[in-house]
């Protein structure tokens, strides 16, 4: 009986997609986390009467056909890159993109890695460094006896030096962008590396053509809707509950085909 294994993939999908909400629903404050879709997709279909076939020496075509389908499959989980609310932090260090782009991050085997997370804090020697320690390309270090940090619009990073009038100029921070960034890959921390789908990055000055501009004290908060979740969540409930009562109709009909004697 097909409807067994349809309903079974059925409940397969819909496992997947309360697995996708969840996470969403944990990440709900997670610094900079963009929330993802499950996407999914019917299988092949079984042609018991295959459409536009010849019904007769006549040439009569049969117009509708008998195609039975055998379940659904997850074609993606897509990452929605909506803009989050800002949060006022008032730290200095504390960064948020207002737009397009993500920080470059150096990770410790040479590669760069990507996010949108601004939580930025000093290492020892004094580089501007990610809560796990990784430095913020382009690698930019702030002079032991600096008062304050400025980190403008443009990405400039200034520093009032203890003693002087003037803001002495650190560094120029860069953002990057992708062609597809739904095609990036999450390797958590807040981190997505570079793959062949999402393209090469495209780098350049925040607030410059394509790029969005950065907020000094802010941070960019989760664009999670828990209010939309927990409505999607419902709904994944419902058809999971429906799929597995497809398949209790479907073992009832089984057990009433054997009892015949």
């Amino acid at each position: 009986m097909r409807s067994m294994d349809i309903a079974a993939t059925g409940m397969l999908a819909q496992q997947l997609n309360v697995e996708v909400i969840s996470n969403n629903i944990a990440n709900l404050n997670t610094t900079g986390f963009k929330r993802q879709r499950a996407e999914f997709q019917d299988l092949l279909y079984q042609n018991q009467r295959r459409v536009g076939t010849a019904s007769s020496d006549q040439g009569t075509i049969v117009p509708v056909g008998v195609q039975i389908g055998i379940g659904v499959k997850a074609a993606a989980v897509y990452r929605i890159s909506e803009q989050g609310n800002l949060s006022k932090t008032d730290n200095e260090l504390d960064c948020a993109i207002q737009g397009k782009g993500f920080f470059q991050v150096q990770m410790p085997d040479g590669t760069t890695s990507y996010t949108r997370s601004g939580s930025f804090q000093l290492s020892p020697t004094g580089e501007i460094v990610t809560a796990d320690g990784l430095v913020v390309k382009p690698g930019l270090t702030i002079p032991a006896d600096t008062v304050t940090v400025t980190i403008n619009g443009s990405g400039q990073v200034l520093a009032t030096i203890s003693g002087q009038t003037a803001q002495q100029t650190v560094g120029q921070i860069e953002l990057a962008n992708f062609p597809n960034e739904a095609g990036l890959q999450n390797i958590g921390s807040n981190l997505l590396s570079e793959t062949a789908a999402s393209g090469s990055p495209v780098t350049g000055a925040p607030a410059s053509v394509g790029f969005g501009n950065l907020q000094q004290g802010f941070l960019e908060t989760s664009n999670v809707n828990v209010v939309s979740e927990i409505t999607n969540l419902i709904t994944a409930q419902r058809a999971y509950e429906m799929n597995s009562k497809v398949i209790q109709i479907s073992d009832q009909m089984s057990s009433t085909l054997n009892s015949f004697r």
